[in-house]
């Protein structure tokens, strides 16, 4: 039976949901991960304000292109009116879903008053969200943390006032921006946020596997979760997770060969999307994840000398050929060999 949940008008084909990450999700992530199975990816990080400017590098993040299932554009900013003017955007855009960056710990954002700043002011915070809703047809949505420290967890009380201002649903990151990432999650709060609001709730935080997930909804009585920093070299975690969930199948990891696609045709729509040099100085991140993740070679000191030597390449031909070569002892032993297809003479003078 299929699963999946209605924010708005849209309805999103599964539980399994992938974060808005800067510098992660850009299009080709986005492409690959949807290709590979994930129902929901949402874009990078977009400031509302320079979105509104139209600066190139802000639009390019803001990237929808053609044949996703599904595009939501994250907006982050203190200014309602260019908050409004970029939900507009983002709709003229594509976006099927607009979402509201409240949940970003990094110093550089909140230092601006945005991103988690906004849980210490909750009536800037919901004059954000009246100039999102007012401004577009899409659903709106909103992703918190549980609120500014742990004297302030104002979560239940934020999702209450958003959701009767018209948002549609809130995803809850189950820390205080002053954990950053440390300590655990903590799910069972989220479940506050569930409790307080009719709109669909996603939880957020330290799932990375099908017993997170089900830990996860059970302790947080959420509709749907959602995937960061677990997706770092997998983009396939969101499909995987979505199977575990809807049936209790547990899927292999990929074949080395498997893998070894995947990560080309990463490389290859990088270089595409972004040109050279950039493209492969944004993808070098995504590289040293998949060799990081990868069970190959068995010595994690000798997997961490190939991502240093691989990470320094200056040609993405040299890349795949280094790849190919770190994991061929694997693809010989048993898994499908993997035809790999010059294709950096044209990608370069893009």
């Amino acid at each position: 039976m299929a699963t999946g949940v209605q924010i708005g008008d849209v309805w999103t084909p599964g539980r399994v949901f992938m974060a808005p990450m800067t510098g992660i999700t850009d299009l080709p992530f986005r492409r690959l991960a949807s290709r590979l199975g994930a129902a929901y990816v949402a874009t990078e990080m977009v400031a509302a304000a320079e979105l509104a400017r139209a600066r190139p590098d802000v639009v390019r993040r803001a990237a929808v292109g053609e044949g996703l299932p599904l595009t939501v554009i994250q907006l982050v900013g203190r200014d309602p009116a260019a908050m409004a003017e970029g939900a507009r955007m983002a709709e003229r855009a594509g976006a099927d879903i607009i979402d509201l960056n409240f949940g970003c710990p990094a110093k550089e954002v909140t230092g601006a008053a945005c991103g988690s700043a906004l849980m210490r002011t909750p009536d800037l915070a919901c004059r954000l969200m009246e100039a999102a809703v007012t401004a577009t047809s899409r659903p709106v949505t909103v992703k918190m943390r549980l609120g500014w420290d742990d004297a302030s967890r104002n979560a239940p009380e934020l999702a209450r006032r958003a959701e009767a201002i018209g948002v549609r649903a809130i995803t809850v990151h189950g820390r205080t921006r002053q954990q950053f990432y440390t300590g655990a999650a903590d799910w069972s709060a989220v479940g506050e946020v569930k409790a307080a609001v009719g709109v669909p709730v996603i939880v957020n935080g330290d799932i990375v596997t099908a017993e997170d997930a089900r830990a996860a909804l059970a302790q947080s009585g959420a509709d749907a979760l959602m995937l960061g920093r677990g997706v770092y070299g997998r983009p396939w975690l969101a499909a995987h997770l979505e199977r575990a969930l809807a049936d209790g199948t547990v899927l292999e990891e990929p074949g080395a060969a498997e893998r070894l696609a995947i990560v080309i045709e990463h490389l290859r729509a990088s270089v595409a999307f972004y040109g050279l040099p950039l493209g492969l100085k944004m993808f070098r991140k995504h590289l040293g994840w998949y060799i990081e993740q990868a069970p190959w070679p068995t010595d994690p000191l000798e997997r961490r000398a190939a991502k240093a030597r691989l990470c320094r390449l200056d040609a993405p031909e040299e890349v795949e050929t280094a790849l190919a070569e770190l994991w061929r002892p694997v693809t010989l032993s048993g898994n499908s060999a993997v035809d790999i297809e010059p294709q950096f003479a044209e990608a370069g003078a893009a």
